[in-house]
């Protein structure tokens, strides 16, 4: 079923993701709340088709927050709110580096500086985990679910096995589940 959404324009697009781009540190996954908020509370995208898009986002090769640009904007409007999106997201970011770059090299090893950078990190964790937390808890809906993404994340985090491999086994186990439980649906 396809819910009719609310139509954006391509301002409306690039402001956005503008916004976005410029106010978020951390970039990739501490974008990820933000665009979310942005785009489900304006109507232009469903809470159910986000985590969709942050998937299909991972996957894709290349930088998250410029994939999770494309996609929702190009669910959006098509490939021109692709690109306003990729614009929004990308520009304020590039002009702010390339103005950090310019003026303020010389401040790179200040004490000042490098405290202000300490004090941010645990505020960017913040933000890469929440959302993180969040799409586990609407993505997760039966205990295998659950299973999969706790063995995956020891994996990852404690084992370092490479998500390639993570990526390769959870859908082949994933398969046989979704299988075993539509056969047993099937004999009921």
């Amino acid at each position: 079923m396809h819910i009719m959404m609310k139509k954006a324009s391509l301002g409306q697009i690039l402001g956005v993701f503008a916004k976005v781009g410029a106010f978020t540190i951390g970039g990739g996954y501490a974008m990820v709340p933000i665009i979310e908020k942005e785009v489900v509370n304006r109507g232009w995208l469903t809470e159910e088709e986000f985590p969709d898009i942050l998937a299909i986002a991972q996957s894709a090769p290349g930088l998250l927050a410029v994939n999770i640009s494309i996609f929702a904007g190009y669910r959006i409007r098509g490939a021109k709110g692709a690109i306003a999106a990729t614009v929004g997201s990308c520009l304020p970011p590039f002009l702010i580096i390339l103005a950090i770059a310019m003026f303020f090299s010389g401040y790179q090893d200040n004490e000042y500086v490098m405290k202000a950078f300490q004090g941010i990190r645990p505020a960017v964790v913040a933000l890469i985990a929440v959302p993180m937390i969040n799409m586990a808890k609407k993505s997760n809906k039966s205990w295998w679910a659950w299973a999969l993404t706790t063995t995956a994340m020891i994996l990852v985090a404690f084992l370092k096995v490479s998500p390639i491999y993570i990526l390769l086994v959870t859908i082949v186990v994933a398969v046989a589940i979704n299988i075993g439980m539509e056969k047993k649906e099937a004999k009921k």
